[in-house]
């Protein structure tokens, strides 16, 4: 065969080699509708908002292979509100997601959609990620279970609490490091360490209320409850007007068996910040273990109407109002998730 002819010949397969590639990837390469592709500002302002058909729209967009990481860390943080099969699949995925910040995101929507007991089965396996600030990610989500519900991570987690630990302690000395490390031993009931480390906070930054707060958790695991009641007695003279530091008064004497005065501190704590819904929640709770259930259901309403997408006061809303009879009221709701969401357990499990 001649020079020419065998150029022309070795041309032509190259040619037919390339198109076949094409061709390929073309037909490979998933087809996003345009509803859905112009479709994301849309999904996040519904979940963001509460607003009919949420869930479906927002599923669709975490769903997509050409969001940006960005774009995908934005609607994992609105997943927990969504919860389903197909939210804790997508979540699932996202832990295996090439982007450092989205594996991130998608450890904190882990932590919202499945109950305590239960994480570490799916978030366990990131102890072993390849990037460090993961691994940490996922110890502190891991904290606070006990053995019984990290079951087969508990050696992995201590290996990693561990390599955190040293990776602090290698660092410059600051509040924040002198805080985690309080966090990691007060997993692991090294009380004395710490106490030890929570001073080193405070005396890095005197005005750190989750610091000053967990002190007085570590007084009272350590038995000395006098010493806890007084450090919050202090700190409150000093700061009345602190929502903060009158939500922890009410959560300490609920702890402590007062719930009638836990109560004081909840409803101020709710007055001083009318706008934090964790207060409101944890307010409306308290009411209902005291028999006060219709000023249960208002601080519930009122978190309902504020936060259109709150799953959670939504929910337990359904179940006071059932409590006391108020079945329409119950429909309406009911009616609502199902608009939101129509594949959340707590209507499959005929709530």
């Amino acid at each position: 065969m001649s020079k020419p002819r065998r150029f022309l010949l070795v041309s032509l397969c190259l040619v037919c080699v390339l198109g076949l590639a094409w061709g390929l990837l073309r037909t490979s390469a998933p087809v996003i509708p345009d509803a859905i592709k112009h479709g994301y500002s849309e999904a996040l302002a519904q979940a963001r908002n509460g607003q009919p058909g949420a869930a479906r729209v927002l599923y669709q967009q975490l769903g997509r292979p050409d969001l940006s990481a960005k774009r995908r860390i934005w609607l994992l943080n609105e997943l927990p509100n969504y919860p389903s099969p197909q939210a804790l699949k997508l979540a699932d995925a996202h832990l295996l997601h090439s982007a450092v910040d989205v594996r991130q995101a998608a450890i904190k929507s882990v932590l919202g959609l499945v109950p305590s007991g239960q994480r570490s089965l799916l978030l366990g396996p990131l102890l072993d990620d390849p990037v460090q600030s993961v691994r940490f990610a996922t110890v502190n989500a891991l904290l606070g279970l006990s053995p019984d519900e990290l079951g087969l991570y508990f050696a992995p987690l201590q290996q990693a609490i561990d390599a955190y630990e040293s990776q602090i302690k290698s660092q410059p000395e600051s509040a924040a490091n002198a805080y985690q490390l309080a966090r990691l031993y007060l997993h692991n009931a090294e009380l004395k360490a710490a106490q030890q480390a929570l001073e080193n906070t405070l005396r890095l930054d005197p005005g750190n209320l989750p610091a000053l707060v967990m002190q007085i958790e570590v007084l009272d695991r350590q038995g000395q409850n006098d010493a806890a009641r007084q450090l919050l007695a202090k700190q409150l003279q000093a700061q009345p007007n602190s929502a903060y530091l009158q939500h922890a008064l009410g959560l300490w004497l609920l702890h402590h068996g007062q719930p009638e005065y836990a109560v004081l501190g909840l409803s101020k704590a709710v007055e001083l910040e009318p706008n934090n819904k964790d207060y409101r929640y944890d307010l409306a709770t308290t009411l209902h273990g005291e028999q006060e259930l219709e000023a249960a259901q208002k601080q519930l309403e009122e978190i309902v109407q504020r936060y259109p997408a709150d799953r959670k006061a939504r929910v337990l809303l359904i179940n006071y109002w059932k409590e006391s009879g108020q079945l329409q009221n119950v429909q309406i709701l009911l009616a609502q998730l199902e608009q939101l969401n129509p594949d959340d357990p707590a209507l499959q499990q005929g709530l």
